[in-house]
């Protein structure tokens, strides 16, 4: 069975950094895709960003610019760099992989508050 273990959520100002990590670990697969979804009280969970096996990222409008994507394939770990948090940062972020067999499995969460 995947698992998908995330961390590097916490507190932060408006104007911070943080730095999410996640790694998946147990099982066989053969990964096409990671990815961080998030969702705030009261709203869907909505992408933030994946990046492909092939290196191709993609970005919510409202992140780019400020969110970097990243993965180390060797480590079966994606990061997500946010620089420059806004209060509406503010949700729980969850890490996502895609199989090539189009299998997904999720985290279980990391939650990020921008407040000051």
């Amino acid at each position: 069975q995947v698992q998908l273990v995330e961390s590097g959520g916490g507190l932060v100002q408006p104007g911070g950094s943080l730095r999410l990590s996640c790694t998946a670990s147990g099982g066989t697969f053969s990964t096409y895709a990671m990815g961080w979804y998030r969702q705030a009280p009261g709203k869907q969970r909505e992408l933030v960003a994946t990046i492909t096996v092939g290196v191709s990222t993609k970005y919510e409008d409202a992140v780019k610019g400020r969110f970097t994507i990243s993965r180390d394939t060797a480590k079966n770990t994606v990061y997500l760099q946010m620089n420059s948090l806004k209060p509406e940062d503010t949700a729980v972020y969850y890490c996502n992989l895609r199989t090539f067999l189009s299998d997904v499995y999720w985290g279980q969460g990391t939650q990020v508050t921008v407040s000051s």
